[in-house]
């Protein structure tokens, strides 16, 4: 069994679209665990009742954008430890920094291509493979 069939993702965006191709995108990479939210709120009330490993998260969203959730998830017990990659279509300096300061383990401007995304997830978990 791989590393990438082992980790648990949840991925958070309010872009049916985005999550659609983001999740094929992880499948094409070897995850099986995916779990999709459509915004910040949905996404820690899914880590609230089943921590994952990763969450990778849009920055723009309602109700609770990217940075609230990163510290959310960084200031509960049961999911500080989840790996965080923030998505952005911005390439604002500033909000690269909040999200560093904040505990994100990885940025990735949208649009990515496989590569680097795979390039942000083995960076925190190493060689998926």
């Amino acid at each position: 069994m791989s590393i990438a069939e082992k980790i648990k993702v949840l991925i958070v965006d309010d872009q049916v679209t985005s999550r659609l191709l983001l999740g094929d995108a992880l499948q094409q990479l070897g995850f099986k665990q995916i779990t999709v939210a459509g915004d910040g709120e949905q996404g820690m009330k899914i880590m609230a009742q089943q921590p994952h490993h990763l969450v990778i998260s849009d920055f723009n969203m309602p109700k609770m954008d990217g940075l609230e959730l990163l510290h959310a998830v960084r200031n509960n017990p049961a999911t500080k430890k989840a790996a965080f990659i923030m998505l952005t279509a911005q390439g604002d300096r500033a909000l690269v920094t909040k999200a560093a300061a904040l505990g994100a383990n990885n940025v990735l401007a949208k649009p990515f291509t496989m590569e680097k995304m795979k390039a942000a997830i083995e960076a925190v978990f190493g060689a998926l493979k």
